[in-house]
């Protein structure tokens, strides 16, 4: 699934061509992915210019006067910035055509991305108004996480994966914060120390800014608002690397399910 980095990445991506823009079409080939394209968005969009693209979380946010298109990518999503011309295939399921002759569009193989309009504040959108503090930002700081898990028993890496806690740390960068931080993923998370999770903290900045700088993570599907793929897989500490030697102990590195979703982490180097 494309998370922070690779949303993050895509909105670079794609900002330098498409701000100013105006849009003279919207097509929808297929509307049915997770939840239905909005059917206003057609006629609502066409016509106006692009004068912001944001993101929140793992949402793309591209603003006009009119209103705002929020955009998630699903599992196997991507936005890709190419010449209108260009014959869609069988999974490209939205087009935004741009004035200048390209178009943004969306490409999903298992249709399970988002693709809304809304005339109102985005951010208080049902999508986004409950979404915790962006990771990045200088509220997310190791006394929220403290104060968040107090009282909880859930693992560690379910917590800060909670969207309602911090947004936008999916499964590949949680597991590789925690190793950054030296913590077990299993360890409860109201039971870890505010130092701790001071460390974490700085891990999961860290982590996620690296990505950011290497243009995500192509696992499967990934690739960038250009159709380049992302290269942070190449400095992956412990995921996907079950019974690999750890780059730091030379211990193999351990792998469990947790909430039904593969979990690698080093047993030498994390407690």
């Amino acid at each position: 699934m494309p998370e922070l980095p690779e949303v993050e990445t895509t909105r670079r991506g794609i900002a330098p061509h498409a701000l100013g823009q105006r849009v003279t079409q919207v097509i929808v080939r297929n509307p049915r992915l997770r939840q239905p394209v909005s059917p206003q968005l057609a006629t609502a969009l066409a016509g106006q210019t692009i004068h912001a693209i944001d993101r929140r979380g793992k949402y793309l946010l591209l603003r006009s006067s009119a209103g705002t298109v929020i955009i998630h990518l699903g599992m196997s999503g991507n936005l890709r910035l190419l010449p209108a011309n260009i014959p869609a295939e069988k999974h490209d399921h939205v087009d935004m055509v741009l004035a200048s002759g390209q178009c943004l569009r969306l490409r999903d193989p298992r249709r399970f991305g988002t693709v809304v309009w809304t005339e109102d504040d985005p951010l208080q959108h049902a999508l986004l108004r409950n979404l915790g503090p962006e990771p990045l930002d200088n509220n997310f700081t190791e006394a929220h996480l403290y104060q968040s898990s107090r009282g909880r028993t859930l693992s560690v890496k379910q917590f800060i994966m909670d969207s309602h806690i911090v947004t936008g740390v999916g499964n590949i960068y949680a597991s590789e914060s925690l190793f950054l931080a030296g913590i077990h993923p299993g360890c409860s998370a109201g039971r870890i120390a505010l130092k701790r999770y001071g460390r974490l903290t700085t891990a999961i900045k860290q982590v996620l800014s690296a990505a950011i700088a290497q243009g995500g993570t192509t696992l499967r599907d990934f690739y960038n608002g250009e159709g380049r793929p992302g290269y942070f897989q190449q400095q992956l500490n412990v995921y996907g690397r079950a019974s690999e030697p750890c780059h730091s102990c030379q211990r193999p590195i351990a792998q469990l399910r947790q909430g039904q979703r593969s979990t690698f982490y080093c047993m030498g180097c994390q407690t």
